[in-house]
């Protein structure tokens, strides 16, 4: 059985992380994939501190097993969250765009876990420096915002670097991937686009008819004249943002103002024209619509199998 250092820590049964994706990681499929016996989490960015309570308390009647909380530090209501999930005895949180560390001495008082999100050696040994229990190395073959390092050159860097378990994240879809990442030294994997696919996933149905139709070429990267950089699904959207940003005559705030509001066109309007289809590498990887328990299995039951099969091969 496919098992590590971070169930034993957080209380899972398999080391597999659902990403907590702005607006679409909600009660529905974190309890989906915690029941799964991965860890399920709940994005904060969706519609405010009570709707945040709300998903919590929806999670908790739908499983009794583990599950987070995803807290983007760089939105207004960072401060807000970050006392919500003590006022509502949340044990795990991630966290992402920006250090945790004045909200460090507060969580662990409350005796929650904190596994910081990081796209670099440098970030990932002052998490480890805050107190943080884990960390999610994230590689730029990812969906959403991403770094410069992509996963199979950052995750061998942040395990030398650090101590404390290593989550790798970035480009895994399958056991195989799985199996690469604890190769390289990490205790789990975090993903994101295949649970775009889970039935328990609400985003509408053209974000997923874009992803079984992307090809391995599908996603491109935007926003790095922001040095804001994102990865999503080649759309007219997308296309548009680069067009823009590849012009000298358009002003950053121009191609902000363009760009305001377009996951969420995405996700609940399915909106080609003014919405980002945010994705990783791994999207021309997705075939088919899936439960989350399915999704976990394959990727726990695939990772034991090649790393059977391969350690068999090597007399290891």
């Amino acid at each position: 059985m496919l098992k590590s250092v971070i169930c034993e820590i957080l209380g899972i049964e398999y080391p597999v992380f659902q990403g907590g994706m702005a607006w679409i990681a909600d009660s529905t499929l974190a309890a989906a994939v915690s029941e799964a016996g991965g860890l399920g989490l709940i994005s904060a960015v969706n519609y405010g501190k009570e709707a945040v309570r709300e998903e919590i308390r929806k999670a908790r009647a739908l499983t009794d097993k583990p599950f987070g909380v995803n807290i983007m530090l760089a939105a207004p209501d960072a401060a807000e969250i970050a006392s919500l999930v003590v006022e509502e005895g949340v044990k795990i949180v991630t966290t992402g765009a920006g250090s945790p560390a004045r909200f460090m001495d507060m969580w662990k008082e409350a005796g929650i876990k904190v596994i910081p999100v990081v796209a670099s050696v440098a970030y990932a040994r002052k998490m480890q420096e805050l107190g943080a229990t884990a960390i999610v190395a994230e590689g730029a073959e990812s969906g959403g915002h991403i770094g410069e390092t992509h996963t199979m050159a950052l995750i061998p860097q942040i395990v030398d670097a650090v101590d404390i378990p290593v989550i790798a994240a970035g480009g895994i879809f399958d056991g195989r991937g799985a199996a690469a990442a604890f190769m390289l030294g990490a205790c789990g994997v975090q993903l994101g686009t295949r649970f775009l696919m889970a039935r328990e996933c609400s985003v509408h149905p053209v974000y997923k008819e874009r992803l079984i139709k992307a090809s391995d070429i599908g996603t491109m990267v935007t926003g790095r004249s922001l040095q804001d950089a994102v990865r999503g699904l080649k759309t007219p959207f997308a296309k548009e943002f680069a067009k823009m940003e590849a012009d000298p005559s358009v002003s950053p705030d121009e191609i902000r103002a363009f760009g305001t509001g377009s996951l969420r066109k995405a996700v609940f309007d399915g909106d080609l024209a003014h919405g980002s289809f945010l994705a990783g590498e791994v999207a021309g990887m997705c075939q088919q619509e899936e439960c989350a328990r399915d999704i976990v299995l394959d990727i726990v039951h695939g990772a034991e199998k090649v790393m059977k099969e391969k350690s068999s091969i090597y007399g290891c």
